[in-house]
């Protein structure tokens, strides 16, 4: 079985709160979706300086192959 971890992704979102897109990546790993969503109200307080009219903040579902394919990426990109 995969292990399986979330990060909680932060979001910059239109006034509709339609249009949004990740803004930032909180540091931490949650073993839970329950606990990710525990994090998220001070995540997004903590993340208030951000320019967008609404910020979200959403768990997303990793396996150590997604975030190091993640890493792949940002590697290819003179990171």
């Amino acid at each position: 079985m995969d292990q399986v971890f979330y990060l909680l992704a932060i979001l910059g979102c239109s006034d509709d709160n339609l249009d949004c897109r990740q803004a930032r990546v909180e540091p931490a790993r949650y073993t839970s979706h329950a606990s990710c969503q525990e994090a998220m109200a001070d995540a997004l307080r903590r993340n208030a300086d951000l320019d967008f009219p609404v910020i979200a903040g959403a768990c997303q579902r990793q396996t150590p192959e997604m975030a190091g394919a993640g890493a792949a990426k940002a590697g290819g990109k003179g990171r």
